[in-house]
């Protein structure tokens, strides 16, 4: 007995000895920049230049000497998308990689709704952790600056202050789960047609007001783990390696303490990534076999050509063991993060999830004679469906948003779900589109191919439409080149496909036509007099189906609100109205110089500012239910700078319906030495009620919310004087201005 206690304490001494030696990076008591500085110590020149480059389509090296796991990162941002091979774009051949749906960025906007951002990010946490990913290349947050943009429909609208709201929420719920979000496009991305060509001349008060906001919010309040640079130029700079926006902007001045990742094939020099700010180099040019070399991940910027310049002596490694640094920072908060959760995939509650997004984002645009929402108690009903997207995939396409999904609900079989037996269900094609369905590998298995004419499709549907109680033309754009798609803008800002002939003649045969639009952009609306009913139904990934009958059956109440103002046409946008959209080639043709001449005015600021009109606001959304504000007051009528102001209102529900209505908080500065928007969007809160019920809101506005950035003194200044707190239901129905002055 005594020699096993001799034994074990001798044991217990030779481990404690061991644990004494542990490199102090494993040691996780530790704080991580302590671990940070134990583990570069230990790495070789060789391992230190592996960590900063890809070595696959969507992987970079790990430190195996030293027990470092590979990162691996994938696209977003509403779902993780399936595993490709190695070094190619096309499928791995896996049967687990299918994912849950979440609705696009612009649906997530128009919820208005922080705390269900919260819970998207956390949703797509736990699917990214369970299939063995550390980063998400996501969310978004470039600004709608026309509705041409192809790729508006990943991003969370056109209002700085909104996109900041909604984006570090969606930060924190991802990071809690232990994968870092990768925010993008980081910065002035805005348009997709020859982006890596696009030098955006642009003033600094417009960066500054309009284009950074969102991502310095991301930054200082999200804590993101990394950025994406954008593939465009700003001052004659790449923005993977740009020293104002990466080093001056967002490390100096913002604090990023993050790794800064180059967009798939942004980086073009060495010697700026080096010296700029960028900290890992991805790229898409090279699938290994028959196109660039079998070693091409050792060919990039930040891989072979980089240690050359150091072992010739033109850099230390200074700027490397920075990069480094931030590497093994973003290593420790994820992969080498022993705390994280379990992930899980396609479960229950992320559908769940996805599908209160959607319903809460759908927006109702018209509602003439409350023909909705459609009434299935009153005995049987005909209800005619027409539309190709009642019954298309749209989880598939669009770019590297593009999803494998485990199901996806098309919205004719959600209908037929939702309305039972007691309604005739009839579809109608009514137009033909883009019938492929694939995407770099994905094929949605639809056989949507029809040969008939379009004058047999809106005959087809028009005789159906004659004898209908309903009909339901849900159209709209797709994820197709041209369309809402990564990679080219759209051509023009009317609909696709011959749909406007299809809903004219729909409207003329049945006075119960209600237009459903899945898009992530305006779309012009020339029948929209002759139409009573339109709602804005948006990609809504793998619920949409059963979310849009939710919301036409009123199963769910709509909430929705515009994030983007809705012109009723492209000369009523002010890229468009200035002419400097979408730019001019230089003599070289290398490169299009894009003004940015409506500057601070971009969309609702621009219609305040010029009297137009909108089709419809942004903030705007109808509900089937009303609601009242009143009794609106502000705590103090004077205030100093370092002064908060609360502001707080009475919001009642008058109808007969539970509903939500967002109240929204407008700032005015009735006088300023610099012009500046009429009103600007500084607060908000959703507010659910049932009939009856009222409630207090209360919204606090800040220095911020009364600054502009002068240019002039670079900073950010708030002047003296008399501000309006304007409060109402969208930008264009102010219901209550209060008055007070910064002294």
């Amino acid at each position: 007995m005594k020699r096993l206690t001799f034994t074990f304490i001798a044991l217990l001494a030779i481990l404690s000895a061991m644990a004494q030696q542990l490199p102090v990076y494993l040691d996780e008591s530790k704080s991580i920049e302590l671990r940070i500085e134990d583990a570069l110590s230990r790495m070789t020149l060789d391992e230190k230049i592996a960590v900063i480059h890809a070595q696959s389509k969507f992987s970079s090296a790990g430190i195996k000497r030293l027990g470092f796991p590979d990162v691996w990162t994938d696209d977003g941002p509403h779902g993780v998308r399936p595993d490709v091979l190695w070094d190619e774009w096309e499928q791995a051949g896996q049967t687990n990689d299918s994912c849950v749906a979440f609705p696009a960025l612009t649906c997530l906007a128009a919820t208005w709704n922080p705390a269900l951002s919260e819970a998207y990010g956390i949703s797509l946490g736990e699917e990214a952790l369970y299939r063995g990913k550390s980063v998400m290349l996501g969310p978004g947050v470039n600004i709608y600056r026309t509705p041409l943009g192809g790729r508006n429909f990943e991003y969370m609208g056109e209002d700085p202050y909104l996109a900041g709201r909604m984006v570090v929420p969606y930060i924190k719920g991802l990071q809690s789960r232990g994968v870092a979000a990768c925010v993008k496009h980081y910065a002035l991305n805005n348009d997709e047609e020859y982006r890596h060509q696009v030098n955006v001349i642009v003033s600094d008060r417009a960066l500054r007001e309009i284009y950074l906001p969102a991502f310095e919010a991301a930054v200082r309040e999200g804590g993101a783990w990394a950025i994406m640079g954008a593939y465009n130029l700003y001052q004659n700079q790449h923005n993977c390696h740009n020293n104002i926006l990466l080093n001056r902007i967002l490390k100096q001045e913002w604090g990023f303490d993050g790794v800064v990742v180059s967009d798939w094939g942004g980086t073009h020099n060495t010697e700026e990534a080096i010296r700029n700010g960028l900290d890992m180099e991805f790229g898409s040019w090279t699938n290994g076999l028959s196109e660039g070399a079998s070693n091409a991940y050792d060919n990039y910027y930040l891989a072979q050509p980089y240690k050359r310049l150091i072992t010739e002596g033109k850099y230390t490694t200074q700027e490397l063991d920075e990069k480094v640094r931030r590497v093994l920072r973003l290593m420790f908060r994820t992969t080498m993060n022993r705390q994280r959760p379990y992930g899980s995939m396609c479960s229950e509650a992320h559908y769940a999830t996805a599908r209160r997004v959607a319903g809460e984002g759908i927006v109702l645009l018209k509602n003439e004679r409350g023909i909705l929402p459609i009434d299935t108690a009153s005995g049987p009903k005909k209800v005619l469906v027409v539309g190709e997207n009642a019954i298309k995939m749209m989880t598939v396409g669009g770019g590297s948003s593009s999803l494998k999904v485990q199901r996806e609900v098309l919205p004719l079989d959600g209908l037929k779900a939702r309305l039972g037996e007691k309604i005739v269900l009839k579809y109608a094609r009514g137009y033909v589109g883009d019938v492929t369905g694939d995407y770099n590998g994905v094929t949605t298995g639809q056989q949507l191919a029809d040969n008939r004419t379009p004058e047999a499709l809106i005959a087809e549907a028009v005789e159906a439409a004659k004898d209908a109680d309903y009909v339901i033309f849900i159209g709209g754009l797709n994820k197709s080149d041209y369309q809402d798609c990564e990679g080219h803008d759209r051509k023009d800002y009317a609909l696709p496909y011959g749909q406007d002939r299809v809903i004219e003649a729909l409207a003329r045969a049945n006075r119960n036509l209600i237009v459903v639009n899945i898009s992530g952009n305006a779309v012009a609306m020339p029948w929209l007099k002759q139409v009573p009913a339109v709602v804005q139904g948006w990609f809504l990934g793998s619920e949409a189906g059963n979310a849009l009958a939710d919301v036409l059956t009123g199963a769910v109440n709509p909430s929705g609100k515009l994030p983007f103002t809705w012109p009723v046409r492209l000369e009523d946008v002010g890229a468009h109205a200035t002419g400097s959209y979408p730019g001019t080639w230089r003599a070289d043709h290398q490169v299009i110089d894009e003004t940015y001449a409506e500057d601070i005015f971009v969309g609702y600021r621009w219609a305040d500012k010029h009297q137009v009109k909108p089709l419809f606001a942004f903030g705007y959304g109808l509900s089937y239910t009303t609601f009242k504000l009143s009794d609106a007051r502000i705590d103090k009528k004077e205030i100093t700078a370092d002064d908060n102001i609360t502001v707080t209102v009475n919001v009642k529900n008058t109808g007969k319906r539970a509903g939500a209505e967002t109240v929204q908080l407008y700032v005015s500065d009735c006088q300023s030495s610099l012009p500046r928007p009429l009103k600007e969007l500084k607060g908000f809160q959703k507010v659910y009620l049932q009939p009856g019920e009222s409630r207090e809101v209360t919204l606090t506005l800040d220095r911020r919310a009364l600054s502009f950035y002068d240019d002039a003194r670079q900073k950010w200044v708030a002047e003296p004087g008399e501000f309006e707190a304007r409060i109402g239901f969208s930008s264009n129905h102010i219901v209550s201005k209060l008055t007070f002055t910064l002294k």
